[in-house]
């Protein structure tokens, strides 16, 4: 078999921060031992031959390979930058992505020294930087300046022998002379540096920087150590009455992360603590109950449909609350990491009690801002899908999303936390 697969995907990004693409890094004295900026498309066949400058980096047993890209298809194999022997079969150093994962590969002459995936995807169209760091302690992949994937592996440049061949967009070996793995979208610069990047270094080179707490899921999501996800709000987490027998958003996420994403995350465990009625004030007196005794790592927060509608609870109160609830997620042991979801809208023609719900989504919104927390926003989604109005069909009640409400739901996170592949059952799920 000449490349593992791994069956997972990418979703957008709910909150980054953007920086200007290349910028230099003001404390920076070594450059690039090779350097390549020039922005092009690739079409699957075009290519980027730069084996003069192969002398640079063959020898390499530490230092850092960047590349900056944006997709424009899913394929099963992509070349970022190949450095081969393209003499032997199965022999270079490679980053690029596989099926919208960002993959990492050190052969030589058929043996595997490194061969990782992320669980994470990227082929969502948007502009990204990768990285993949090697010191003598081991391998860090990173995406958008935040690690992602720690290994063990110290291997680099030197494991493989008589490497002659440097491509941008395609690879090159014995059994392919012509070139494999060829890339689609565009390329904006690759680069190879004979030190460690430091993180801050690796932020000023990217077009763009995760929020940390976005990074810290992706490296949840990448890593084999079990996790456990809360998730917690009211009725509408509950999955309660109005999914009609089908999974409820909480259900679906579960299946794909702890089936969809491989073995290694059938013990990752999803908690739903959602429950029916509850408020943002309910939370904060049950947070031991509903959220600490579970020993979670990442805790799903949504909440708000029936703030609106509790007398008390107006904008500030709930403001506290949030901040109060992210402030206690963050306390927790272990570096817990908390995601705000917004409510999803409702039909107010039959639940005038909940008119200032966008208000209510809004102040979520600037909660996660100013304190730097991951959002997945479905209010706004919901409407920007939809013209502007409320998507009553996808509501059972007016108010409870039905089962396709939840799928709606689930895809949305699915796809903010960047797991969404169109090719799985989760993720290509219709219901009639």
């Amino acid at each position: 078999m000449r490349r593992r697969t791994v069956l997972a995907a990418a979703g957008s990004l709910a909150a980054a921060i953007t920086v200007p693409a290349g910028r230099a890094f003001a404390a920076q004295t070594v450059g690039p031992v090779l350097d390549h900026r020039i922005e092009k498309t690739y079409d699957g066949t075009s290519y980027t031959d730069l084996s003069e400058q192969v002398a640079a980096v063959k020898g390499l047993s530490t230092g850092t390979v960047l590349a900056t890209c944006r997709t424009t298809s899913r394929n099963q194999a992509m070349t970022l930058l190949s450095v081969s022997n393209p003499a032997e079969p199965s022999s270079e150093v490679f980053l690029g992505l596989a099926g919208g994962a960002l993959q990492f590969v050190v052969r030589d002459k058929g043996s595997v020294k490194v061969n990782r995936l992320t669980r994470t995807m990227y082929d969502d169209g948007a502009w990204h930087t990768f990285a993949v760091t090697v010191s003598g302690n081991g391998t860090t992949i990173h995406a958008d300046g935040r690690p992602v994937l720690p290994l063990a592996n110290t291997q680099f440049f030197s494991a493989v022998a008589d490497l002659a061949s440097v491509n941008v967009g395609r690879n090159v070996d014995s059994t392919h002379p012509g070139g494999e793995w060829f890339y689609t979208g565009g390329i904006r610069r690759v680069a190879v540096y004979d030190r460690v990047l430091s993180q801050a270094e690796l932020q000023a080179e990217s077009v763009r920087v995760d929020l940390a707490d976005f990074g810290a899921i992706s490296g949840i999501l990448n890593s084999d150590t079990p996790a456990n996800w809360v998730m917690t709000g009211d009725s509408i987490t509950h999955g309660a009455l109005w999914t009609n027998g089908w999974r409820s958003y909480a259900e679906h996420f579960q299946e794909r992360v702890r089936w969809e994403l491989g073995k290694a995350k059938n013990t990752d465990f999803v908690v739903d603590t959602g429950v029916s009625g509850s408020t943002t004030n309910d939370l904060v007196a049950a947070f031991p109950q509903r959220v600490t005794s579970f020993a979670p790592r990442v805790v799903s927060i949504m909440l708000g449909t029936n703030d609106v509608a509790t007398p008390g609870i107006g904008p500030a109160v709930y403001r506290a609350n949030l901040l109060r609830l992210v402030a206690a997620v963050r306390a927790l042991p272990g570096a817990v990491v908390p995601v705000l979801q917004t409510p999803n809208p409702v039909d107010l023609t039959r639940w005038s009690n909940r008119t200032a719900l966008g208000d209510y989504a809004e102040t979520m919104r600037s909660v996660a801002q100013e304190q730097g927390v991951v959002l997945v926003d479905h209010h706004a989604h919901w409407t920007a899908a939809h013209g502007g109005s409320v998507p009553t069909d996808l509501l059972g009640d007016g108010l409870h999303p039905d089962q396709r409400g939840h799928l709606l739901l689930a895809h949305k996170m699915i796809k903010d936390l960047r797991i969404f592949d169109p090719g799985s059952r989760v993720c290509s799920l219709t219901i009639p």
